[in-house]
């Protein structure tokens, strides 16, 4: 992630709009049940929306900066910072209630290893589990966010179909302005 992309995260701007267009969006996705895995946390701001609403957090971070800095600001909560990588994560089978990802699948730097991590979730998920994310919609002013950077946008419309590849079912996308948001269902 670029220097700019990165401050922007961790930014009370960022967090402004998480609490006005995240969270009520994570509250009407219903009941995320008490078993959360949050990936790509980043600065962290999306675990303290999470981590307020459910008894247990797992947040997994690929980045070694990252992931240190969360760990350590995160010491005593609810929240295990797991430092790996998403597409194989080595977290048990059939574990979590509810899988997150929120504005983090652009960064994976190839659609096969955006794959790798759907059937990943799959995996970990609880039977009947939620898998729920934002990500952004490819545009000029997304990519000129992320000169330097890696951007690799999820097509909505294909969306649904990757997702069911990987055993997701009840797929539902939410198309805005710069972003698109998904639900999924484990079979």
């Amino acid at each position: 992630m670029n220097e700019m992309h990165l401050e922007f995260l961790a930014s009370d701007g960022w967090a402004k709009m998480l609490e006005t267009d995240l969270l009520p969006w994570i509250v009407q996705s219903g009941d995320l049940g008490d078993d959360v895995l949050e990936i790509g946390p980043g600065p962290g701001l999306t675990t303290d929306l999470l981590r307020t609403r459910v008894p247990r957090v797992t947040a997994l971070e690929l980045d070694d900066d990252l992931a240190a800095k969360l760990t350590e600001r995160l010491e005593g909560t609810n929240v295990d910072v797991v430092h790996g990588d998403a597409t194989k994560s080595g977290l048990p089978s059939d574990r979590f209630t509810t899988a997150t990802c929120f504005s983090m699948l652009h960064h994976m730097p190839e659609a096969r290893m955006q794959d790798e991590l759907f059937a990943e979730v799959q995996r970990v998920l609880r039977p009947g589990g939620q898998f729920v994310g934002v990500d952004a919609l490819d545009s000029d002013g997304m990519r000129a966010g992320h000169i330097d950077d890696t951007f690799v946008p999820v097509d909505p419309d294909t969306l649904a179909a990757r997702l069911e590849a990987v055993g997701f079912a009840s797929t539902e996308i939410d198309i805005g302005d710069y972003q698109f948001r998904f639900r999924a269902r484990k079979a």
